[in-house]
């Protein structure tokens, strides 16, 4: 059953022509997006299209001032980071002479947009001195260097194609964030245009006491500092800073932004929509195309409070033959730089262990069992194998022979895949170094949730319920999507029916959701003409209740049966309700007749 979601409920800026330069081009040349001539292949040019007219909403560099606040959506897993580090070179090539990058609320997210932010635009391979990169700044002679790197651009003498812009990555945190403020705050910022970056905009930025001041009856333009949540303090304090400056939040996931009340300061004026590339698998390719690549985790098999399990569940067993049978397969056929295989059993780190530790004694107990001279336990471990192999074969037509793959090469597997479990349990949460090992399998819960990149994700194995049914996070759980067309049959993801049923409603929504979108994006229509109006099912919820100011009205509609509960209002109601009855049905008195209907119907 679904339900439209509705808010009851204006220009962008005047288009100018941004110049696509050196930096932009060779960003993409260096990413592999060219033909034999050096010129821009196809995918490159949907990545350089998609970011000129990105960078065209936003402020134009030649203006005094400019305040803006978009959003830019994408799919999960789909290529948003390459989308803001082109859009970063692009600011460059148009004398954008900051841009800051609010890059993850951890430090290993920090570090890895950091990091790819240094690999995309070169820093380390040229010298140039294009860029300044800071992270985190917070010392006085980081303080130096961005005066003496704004002084360049004041300067009327100094050539400009020799000034830095300064690229800031700075950790989603109230303490990192405070420290930019104090630092930047003292800088002369008129006539600095700069472009302020939120990835994972909707996680963390936008205010969580918006509930509580609806509730206390403060309107929301008047909420001060104290009534409002401290990383939404600081993100806006930095935005107050800047004269001239765009600010562009980056989700998969826009509920949040979407539906939080049209007047506070990070609600979106204008939309743009990323389209991935034709190898992305989404929610569409899983859940609906390959139905195969889907298994349900049974319900006995799912630990709770009630139920706890003490030992390995069968269907994660299955999960791992399938994906050891992939690693030996991707092996012999090199195509594919990694495999790897994600267990998101629940968000507590004593569950992490327990899995982990089920899988480190399953894949020991197979290596002895292979090795070793028990030839009828070998059998029967040999037989399980091949059923899992006839599984993959529904998906993968060129998979090599089960002789071939449960040779040494299937106990090599086994004894060298790396069994990571990724949370912070013994202190910080381990960094993969993807390039040290083919294989890997990680087990963990929210640290390998929204911004963790898996390289090579074949096998998902996620026995977590859905909670309390929130669409934004379900779906940055779903690390299973990505740039897996080449590999796509050895991809499965074991889920709960009622997670799989999630997904699939969640896809009918995400579609939903753009399609809505689309005019706004192609035309750039200012996004407080969008109807907040979302199709869902019943058994999800948009987002978190927290950030969201205004009541949410839910209509029901379906194919279901309803019962009313409270068919009446008040008895002038029921009269007239009575009347408009009586004068239908007399009207077409002669021709009802009796209907006995169906034997088996029920009074209901």
């Amino acid at each position: 059953m679904s339900e439209i979601i509705e808010i009851q409920n204006q220009g962008s800026n005047e288009d100018w022509q941004p110049f696509v330069g050196e930096e932009t081009n060779e960003l993409l040349i260096s990413k592999g997006f060219i033909n034999s001539d050096r010129s821009l292949n196809t995918g490159g040019e949907r990545i350089l299209d998609e970011t000129y007219r990105i960078m065209q909403v936003c402020g134009n560099p030649n203006d005094e001032t400019n305040n803006e606040t978009g959003i830019v959506i994408g799919y999960v897993q789909s290529g948003k980071t390459l989308s803001f580090t082109t859009l970063t070179a692009l600011a460059r090539d148009n004398n954008y002479q900051i841009v800051i990058v609010i890059a993850g609320v951890s430090t290993n997210l920090v570090n890895q947009s950091t990091q790819r932010l240094t690999e995309d635009l070169r820093l380390n391979t040229r010298f140039d001195r294009k860029w300044t990169l800071l992270q985190n700044p917070n010392s006085n002679q980081e303080v130096e260097t961005i005066e003496t790197t704004l002084a360049q651009w004041a300067d009327p003498t100094f050539p400009q194609d020799r000034c830095r812009t300064l690229l800031i990555t700075v950790m989603k945190n109230t303490s990192h964030l405070n420290n930019l403020v104090n630092i930047i705050s003292g800088q002369n910022l008129a006539g600095v245009p700069t472009l302020i970056i939120d990835d994972e905009g909707d996680q963390a930025s936008l205010n969580t006491r918006a509930r509580w001041a609806a509730r206390q009856n403060i309107d929301i333009e008047s909420l001060t500092e104290n009534q409002v949540s401290t990383i939404y303090r600081r993100i806006n304090a930095l935005r107050n800073i800047f004269p001239h400056h765009t600010f562009l939040q980056y989700t998969a996931t826009p509920q949040a932004n979407l539906f939080i009340n049209i007047m506070d300061r990070l609600s979106p004026n204008f939309i743009k929509l990323l389209t991935p590339g034709t190898d992305y698998t989404g929610g569409i390719d899983f859940f609906r195309n390959n139905p195969n690549l889907i298994s349900e985790i049974p319900p006995n098999e799912i630990p709770n409070t009630n139920s706890p399990l003490f030992e390995i569940p069968e269907s994660l067993k299955s999960a791992l033959r399938i994906f050891f049978l992939g690693v030996v397969a991707g092996e012999m056929q090199n195509n594919h730089r990694n495999r790897t295989m994600l267990v998101h059993p629940s968000r507590l780190q004593g569950d992490h262990n327990e899995f982990t530790n089920w899988i480190r004694n399953t894949c020991n107990s197979w290596q002895r069992l292979l090795s070793g001279s028990d030839n009828e336990d070998k059998r029967e471990l040999l037989d399980e194998f091949r059923t899992s192999y006839n599984e993959l074969r529904m998906t993968v037509s060129d998979l090599p022979s089960f002789e071939t793959l449960t040779a040494n090469d299937l106990i090599h597997a086994l004894r060298y895949t790396q069994i990571v479990e990724v949370n912070s349990r013994n202190g910080v949460t381990p960094q993969i170094p993807w390039n040290d090992f083919y294989s890997w399998i990680l087990v963990g819960g929210q640290s390998m949730d929204r911004g963790f990149t898996v390289e090579g994700l074949t096998v998902t194995y996620m026995p977590r319920n859905i909670g309390t049914g929130n669409v934004d996070t379900i779906q940055q759980r779903a690390r299973f999507y990505g740039y897996k067309r080449g590999y796509l049959g050895f991809c499965r993801v074991f889920l709960d029916q009622v997670t799989i049923d999630a997904y699939n409603f969640i896809v009918e929504h995400e579609e939903d959701v753009r399609n809505r979108l689309l005019e706004f994006h192609l035309n750039d229509r200012h996004l407080n003409d969008f109807d907040r109006v979302a199709v869902l099912n019943q058994m999800l919820n948009l987002t978190r209740r927290n950030i969201i100011y205004d009541d949410l009205d839910r209509d029901t509609f379906g194919n279901d049966w309803f019962r009313i509960n409270a068919p009446h209002d008040t008895d002038e109601l029921i009269e007239t309700n009575r009347n408009s009855l009586l004068t239908f049905l007399q009207a077409k008195a002669e021709i009802f007749n009796l209907d006995e209907g169906h034997p088996n119907r029920t009074e209901e």
